[in-house]
């Protein structure tokens, strides 16, 4: 299927948006039609359709941007470099979106952050289709797309205890993971299918359209939705994002817990960087998005278990424990070449995922005051994420420099590791996943004995 022209792409993407905008003036919001409280599950199951539609669009074209630009290179390092520029933006803005979602109606910053996103892809589509095929290409696209998350990601995050009890946070949480898990579960199976049958472009046009659906989903919310006791007018911007840091900072607790997850992200972010290049050196893209989705449905199951039968309570003794499991899962990642093997391990560590998240998530907003959640959110993330840059920065270069020769068929550790776990294209990285294994259940049974985390559940 040939790519399509630039004035083919303008004259599709510019109509529907015009359609998309009278549509936006003109639907009723859904409240006319539904009677809702201020706090109401419906509420926030609208948005949460929304935000579900379109993370399938995002992990649409997460998958096939990667396995584009390791097709075209064959480079862990450029694989990983697309990852680092699609998250560190949205990382290092999160603090200035959350104190503006403190601040500003966040249905609004939901809108213009999904907007935004769009437009990243809007230019690696205009660029691609024009003959610029270079990496800096995908690299500054993907950027743009993360700074606009910034926005989006905190504001949405803080709504949910806007709209829902605190009965419900669980429930809440657990569906919010599932929003999250689909760009594992739905969209590599199909990515995988479509990136064999179309172009890329085409693929980011679907990722287009998924980001104005869920404009439209948080669109359909009547009136704003603000922070129960806002801030008024007379604080100073900077002062409310110093507090977010002080408030963060003075919970020993807190900060324990997002000291400690900030080594599990360094773990994470290995895995995330890595296993497309794992897999795909020695199988193709098809493979590795049926993989991943086979995979990825453990989160589904443990997702929708979370949503429909957790509770609020043991929530440290579930983080440690099913960490700990994680750990031993992530582990077996990288012991084995074969792909049925590879599978049932990524199964089972992705079913403990929706616990670990969600444990977090409850222990984090019990012990924190709503009208500071939007910044305190933010930097919960700069510092609970710290791991996960760092992973981004080094991992690539350390699968493509140290790792994957050590354990090539002649490297130095092919008569000794390689005897365990195979020699070969692929196996030095398989080695990276077994020692970050490790290294999450040692961090499990520090968090099952820290009095200072155990502390916040008695908050």
């Amino acid at each position: 299927m040939p790519a399509p022209r630039f004035k083919e792409l303008f004259c599709f993407l510019i109509p529907g948006r015009f359609f998309l905008i009278k549509i936006l003036l003109t639907f009723p919001p859904i409240e006319n039609l539904v009677i809702m409280d201020h706090k109401s599950f419906p509420r926030f199951l609208i948005i949460w359709c929304g935000q579900f539609i379109s993370s399938i669009g995002s992990g649409l074209t997460a998958f096939s941007l990667g396995v584009y630009a390791f097709n075209k290179t064959s480079s862990a390092t450029v694989y990983s470099l697309i990852i680092l520029f699609a998250f560190l933006p949205s990382y290092l803005l999160k603090p200035i979106g959350g104190t503006l979602s403190d601040r500003l109606d966040r249905r609004l910053l939901m809108i213009v952050g999904d907007l935004g996103s769009a437009l990243g892809l809007l230019f690696i589509l205009i660029m691609l289709s024009s003959g610029f095929q270079d990496m800096w290409v995908i690299y500054i696209g993907v950027a743009t797309s993360s700074t606009f998350v910034a926005l989006q990601n905190p504001a949405y995050k803080a709504s949910i205890t806007d709209m829902v009890d605190e009965a419900a946070y669980s429930k809440a949480s657990g569906l919010m993971q599932l929003a999250e898990s689909a760009r594992f579960l739905i969209s590599p199976i199909i990515a995988g299918f479509l990136y064999a049958i179309m172009k890329i472009e085409y693929i980011l046009m679907i990722d287009i359209a998924t980001f104005t659906i869920a404009v439209f989903a948080v669109f359909a919310i009547k009136g704003k939705i603000k922070a129960d006791q806002p801030v008024t007018h007379k604080e100073h911007f900077l002062t409310d994002f110093k507090d977010g840091f002080k408030y963060t900072f003075a919970h020993k607790g807190l900060l324990w817990l997002l000291s400690i997850t900030s080594i599990i992200t360094f773990a994470v972010g290995f895995l995330q960087s890595l296993i497309g290049p794992m897999i795909l050196a020695f199988t193709n893209a098809k493979t590795l998005g049926v993989i991943q989705t086979i995979a990825a449905s453990g989160m589904l199951a443990s997702s929708f278990f979370i949503g429909l039968f957790s509770k609020n309570q043991k929530q440290v003794a579930v983080l440690s424990a099913s960490l700990g499991l994680a750990g031993i899962f992530y582990a077996l990642f990288g012991v084995s070449t074969n792909l049925v093997f590879i599978t049932a391990a990524g199964f089972l560590f992705f079913s403990t995922l929706p616990f670990v998240n969600t444990s977090l998530e409850v222990l984090i907003r019990k012990n924190v005051d709503n009208r500071v959640q939007g910044r305190v959110w933010s930097i919960v993330s700069l510092i609970s994420q710290l791991g996960m840059i760092i992973a981004f920065c080094c991992a690539g270069i350390l699968a493509d420099k140290l790792f994957n020769p050590l354990l090539q068929p002649d490297g130095v550790l092919a008569s000794s590791v390689g005897k365990l776990i195979g020699a070969g294209p692929g196996r030095g990285i398989g080695f990276m996943f077994v020692l970050s294994g490790l290294l999450v259940t040692a961090v499990a049974g520090i968090i099952h004995k820290n009095q200072h985390i155990r502390a916040l559940e008695k908050h």
